[in-house]
C-alpha cells in the first residue's frame, strides 16, 4: 500500500473529530437533528481549516444508511465511498478548472436526475469564488429552486468575491483559525500515534507557523518526520521554517521596551545571520505587544489570550516597564512597517529602522498630556507634571550638569565641552584683546532687535538666551539647562545664517555662531540696548577668552539713532506673531490657538 501523507491519514471522519470549528460543527448537527436541512451552504474561511472536510462529513451525515444521522457507524459502505470519493451520489467539483459557463449548463441537466443509492444527490464545489460572473448567473435559478433530492455545498477562502446573488441563497458559515493550542494538542495525538517523540516548544513552534491551519501543521509535521526520525526537538523546527525562538522574541521585546538600543540591534543582527524569517519576527512582535496590551488592559485575565507559562512570567515582568498609550504607540509602528516589509529593498536595514523608531516612540509624551498642561497654565493652576522619557544612559551633559560644584565652574565646564564645527569655516583669526561685557550686551541687544524684525518667532527664542563670548570672529550664545529644550530648536542651519546676515549689517563679516549650553548670570537682564561704557575688571570673566570687540564702522544715522534710544522689551503682539509661517503651520497642525505670547 503506498504512503498516505498525514493530513489525509488524520483527516477527520465525523463531526467530533473536527477542531476548533465548535460553532459549525454543532450548528449542522442541530439542523440534521430537528430535519432544518437547508439547500445550499456556503463554508468560508482560510486555507487549512476544515471547510471541504466539514462538506463531506455533512454528505457523509444526509447520505449515510438510515439517514439523515449525525451518529453513522464508520463502516456503513455509503460513509465509505463518500470518503474515497468513488460516491455516485456526492459529486466534488473544482471551482478553479470548472468554472466556465459551460460546465454550469451540463450541472443544470445532471440534477434533474434522482440519486443512485443514496437519499440525496450532493455537489460540493470549492473555490466557488473562481466562478465566472456568466456561470454564476446560470447557477442562480438552480441555487434558489433546485429539486427536493438535490443539496449544494460550496467552499471558498474569498467570499467578497462570490456574487451577492449567490450568497443571499446559502446559509453562510464562516470557519475561524484554529487556536494554536488546539493545533499543538492535536499534533501531541498524532506524534503518539505514529510513535514520533516531539518536544511541547516543538509542538507549539509548529502551531504558531502554521498561521491557524491544521493542514499546514500536519503538513509541516510529516516534513520535520522524514528530517528529524521519530525524535523532534524545538531547534529542529526553527532552522527548517525560519522560525525565531519565543524567548528570543521575548528578549528583543524587552529591549525595546527598556531602550536598550544596543541589545535590540545585536539580538536582530544574530537572528538575521540564522537565517530568519525576519517578516514573520516582525508578525511575531507585533503578536506579543498585542497579548502585553491586552494583558495590562484586562488587568491579567489570561482568558483572553493564548500563552503558555514561560510567556506569562514573561507578560508579568515587561507589564511594570511600560504603560497602554505607549504600546499602543510601538503597535501603531509595527504595524505600518509590517504593510511595508515586503515592498522594502533591504529587509534588515528597513527592521533596523523600525526598531529604532519603535524604541523613540516609548520616549514621547502623549498629546493629551501636553494639552491637560497647557490648559492648567491657563487657568492659572499647578500644571501637573508632564511624564518625563526614561533612557537606557544618561546623556553626558545631564551627567555633568549632576555633579557642577558651583555656578562659576560649571560655566568653565560647560565651555571646555567641544562644540559642534560652525556651519562655514572661520576666517584667521584675529589677535585677541580684552572684551568689555557691557560691549557685548549692546552688540547683542542690536542682534535680537534686528532678528525681531526679520522672523518675530526666533526672537522669542533668544529672548532666553544670551552672549557668552565674541573672540575670533566666533559669537557664542548660551542657553541656560533650564532652556536646554529651546537651544536644540534654534541650533540649526537656518538661525545660524540669519544671525551671520545680522552681524554682518552690523559690521562683523564673516561671523560664525555656536550655542552652547551655559547658566545664566546673575545679574543678567532681558536684551536691552545699553549705551556701552567699559564694565568691571571682573566681567570680563565671562569672555571665553580675553579679547576685545572689534569696533563696528560707522553706523547709518537709523541706526545710531535706535542706539541712542535704546528700547525695551515689550510683549510681542499677538496679530504679528500669528502672521509667522512656522506659527501658522503650528496652529493648523495641532489645532491649537495662541494663549499668550511671552518675551
Amino acid at each position: 500500500m503506498s504512503y498516505q501523507v498525514i493530513a489525509r491519514k488524520y483527516r477527520p471522519q465525523r463531526f467530533s473529530d473536527v477542531v476548533g470549528q465548535d460553532h459549525v460543527t454543532r450548528t449542522l448537527a442541530n439542523a440534521i437533528q430537528q430535519n432544518r436541512i437547508a439547500h445550499a451552504y456556503l463554508f468560508v474561511g482560510p486555507r487549512g481549516t476544515g471547510k471541504t472536510t466539514i462538506a463531506r462529513i455533512f454528505a457523509k451525515c444526509l447520505n449515510c444508511t438510515d439517514g439523515p444521522r449525525v451518529d453513522y457507524p464508520d463502516e456503513d459502505p455509503r460513509c465509505v465511498e463518500i470518503a474515497e470519493g468513488r460516491s455516485l451520489d456526492v459529486l466534488e467539483i473544482d471551482g478553479a478548472s470548472n468554472r466556465g459557463i459551460e460546465e454550469i449548463r451540463e450541472l443544470r441537466e445532471t440534477v434533474k436526475y434522482a440519486p443512485a443509492t443514496s437519499k440525496f444527490k450532493i455537489y460540493i464545489i470549492d473555490e466557488v469564488h473562481m466562478l465566472t460572473k456568466e456561470a454564476f448567473n446560470a447557477l442562480l435559478k438552480t441555487l434558489e429552486e433546485p429539486p427536493a433530492h438535490v443539496k449544494f455545498m460550496f467552499a471558498t477562502t474569498e467570499p467578497e468575491k462570490v456574487l451577492a446573488t449567490i450568497l443571499s441563497r446559502c446559509q453562510r458559515f464562516d470557519l475561524r483559525r484554529i487556536p494554536v493550542p488546539l493545533i499543538a494538542q492535536h499534533l501531541a495525538h498524532i506524534a503518539r500515534q505514529e510513535l514520533v517523540q516531539i518536544e511541547e516548544p516543538a509542538l507549539h513552534a509548529i502551531a504558531r507557523g502554521a498561521e491557524g491551519g491544521m493542514r499546514d501543521a500536519e503538513s509541516a509535521l510529516d516534513q520535520l518526520i522524514s528530517f528529524c526520525g521519530n525524535t523532534i526537538v524545538e531547534a529542529d523546527v526553527l532552522s527548517m521554517f525560519g522560525l525565531t525562538a519565543r524567548g528570543q522574541i521575548l528578549a528583543l521585546a524587552r529591549g525595546i521596551l527598556a531602550g536598550e538600543v544596543q541589545t535590540v540591534l545585536e539580538e536582530l543582527n544574530h537572528l538575521a545571520k540564522q537565517g530568519k524569517d525576519l517578516s514573520r519576527l516582525l508578525s511575531d512582535l507585533l503578536s506579543h505587544f498585542r497579548n502585553l496590551l491586552i494583558f495590562q488592559v484586562a488587568q491579567g485575565d489570561l482568558s483572553l489570550l493564548e500563552v503558555g507559562e514561560a510567556e506569562v512570567e514573561a507578560l508579568q515582568e515587561q507589564a511594570s516597564l511600560t504603560d497602554a498609550d505607549t504600546l499602543t504607540r510601538l503597535m501603531e509602528i509595527l504595524t505600518m512597517a509590517e504593510g511595508r516589509f515586503r515592498d522594502a529593498a533591504s529587509k534588515k536595514i528597513f527592521l533596523e529602522v523600525t526598531l529604532l523608531q519603535a524604541i523613540q516612540a516609548r520616549q514621547l509624551v502623549p498629546i493629551g498630556a501636553v494639552l491637560e498642561h497647557l490648559q492648567s497654565l491657563k487657568g492659572g493652576g499647578t500644571p501637573p507634571s508632564l511624564p518625563r522619557p526614561q533612557t537606557a544612559a544618561p546623556r553626558p551633559a545631564t551627567a555633568q550638569a549632576a555633579t557642577r560644584p558651583s555656578a562659576p565652574a560649571a560655566r568653565r565646564t560647560t565651555r571646555s565641552a567641544p562644540a559642534p564645527e560652525p556651519a562655514q569655516p572661520p576666517p584667521s583669526p584675529a589677535p585677541a584683546t580684552a572684551q568689555p561685557t557691557n560691549n557685548l550686551q549692546f552688540l547683542w541687544a542690536q542682534i535680537v532687535d534686528a532678528v525681531g524684525r526679520a522672523s518675530p518667532f526666533t526672537r522669542t527664542y533668544l529672548l532666553e538666551a544670551h552672549p557668552v563670548s565674541f573672540a575670533r570672529q566666533v559669537l557664542t550664545i548660551g542657553f541656560d539647562p533650564e532652556f536646554s529644550d529651546q537651544l536644540e530648536l534654534v541650533n540649526n542651519q537656518r538661525t545660524a545664517t540669519l544671525l551671520q546676515t545680522k552681524l554682518k549689517e552690523l559690521g562683523h563679516p564673516g561671523a560664525q555662531i555656536r550655542f552652547v549650553q551655559d547658566e545664566r548670570p546673575a545679574d543678567w537682564s532681558a536684551p536691552a540696548m545699553p549705551e556701552p561704557e567699559s564694565g568691571p575688571p571682573e566681567a570680563a570673566e565671562h569672555a571665553e577668552s580675553p579679547s576685545r570687540l572689534p569696533a563696528p564702522p560707522a553706523a547709518p544715522a537709523a541706526l545710531q539713532e535706535t542706539a541712542a534710544t535704546p528700547p525695551k522689551a515689550e510683549k510681542l503682539n499677538i496679530e504679528e506673531f500669528k502672521n509667522d509661517p512656522l506659527i501658522k503651520q503650528a496652529l493648523d497642525i495641532f489645532k491649537g490657538q495662541i494663549v499668550e505670547v511671552r518675551g
